[in-house]
């Protein structure tokens, strides 16, 4: 890329302490975006920002499945940087695998509220201010699991899958005001994610277990985090200004 693909933009970043929320907000500043850097974890998202550009990001701590938490994060962004150009929904929980009649209802509540009402909320406050602009892209990362099940991933399949239609619906509503919703499907990730699908927690993945996400990748690789970031930036940018309500699985072929 010749990093001028969003010179002048600001974006918005959830999720944005690690992992693939911390590639995006990379690579957008190396394209010449101010980025907003959302994270729980403040501490994780302020380390980011010493990584970019002088000026080019700014950290905010804030809880995507919180209505008020969500309502001031982009008040700061409108502060800071102004109104956003591209809004990505980084942030999300997995889920250990979980037969239903063991599923917990907080457990439920909790995946659905940060996979999926999260999107809801960043959306309904950030699109007033794009419509203004009558232009925007929000970029929504949800995972192959949203469209192929797994045993004992029943909440996060589901709030992936919700996450789908819900990018699809608000792609056909926000269309007449040139605000461009897609949507990118990882596939299994070397993240510190990874672990919780099996562990529970961010534990490091055992070396023959990793092998057995590999082996359902038909390229034979994990997902990087880089990867999503350079699919990310393509639909941030000009270069999709006519793509919208688009699944794009980036998963070395899982998804086939």
């Amino acid at each position: 890329m010749n990093g001028q693909l969003l010179q002048g933009k600001t974006a918005l970043v959830t999720g944005a302490g690690s992992g693939m929320g911390k590639a995006i907000a990379k690579l957008f500043a190396a394209e010449g975006a101010n980025v907003i850097l959302a994270d729980l974890n403040e501490e994780a998202a302020l380390q980011v920002v010493a990584e970019l550009p002088e000026g080019s990001g700014h950290a905010v701590q804030a809880d995507v499945a919180d209505d008020e938490s969500v309502a001031a994060l982009v008040r700061e962004t409108l502060d800071v940087y102004g109104a956003p150009d591209v809004l990505v929904n980084c942030a999300g929980v997995p889920q250990a695998f979980t037969p239903i009649e063991e599923l917990t209802l907080a457990q439920w509540d909790r995946i659905m509220s940060v996979n999926t009402k999260s999107i809801y909320l960043t959306t309904r406050h950030a699109v007033p201010h794009m419509k203004a602009k009558n232009k925007g892209s929000i970029i929504n990362i949800a995972s192959i699991a949203g469209i192929r099940a797994r045993p004992g991933l029943n909440a996060y399949c589901a709030s992936k899958g919700a996450a789908i239609m819900l990018s699809k619906a608000l792609a056909i509503e926000l269309a007449p005001h040139h605000i461009r919703v897609n949507v990118i499907n990882p596939g299994p990730a070397e993240t510190p994610m990874l672990g919780k699908f099996i562990n529970g927690d961010e534990a490091e993945v055992e070396a023959g277990k990793k092998d057995i996400f590999i082996s359902s990748v038909p390229l034979g690789e994990l997902i990087q985090p880089e990867d999503i970031a350079q699919a990310a930036l393509y639909l941030a940018s000009d270069l999709s200004k006519i793509v919208t309500g688009e699944v794009m699985n980036v998963d070395g072929g899982r998804g086939i």
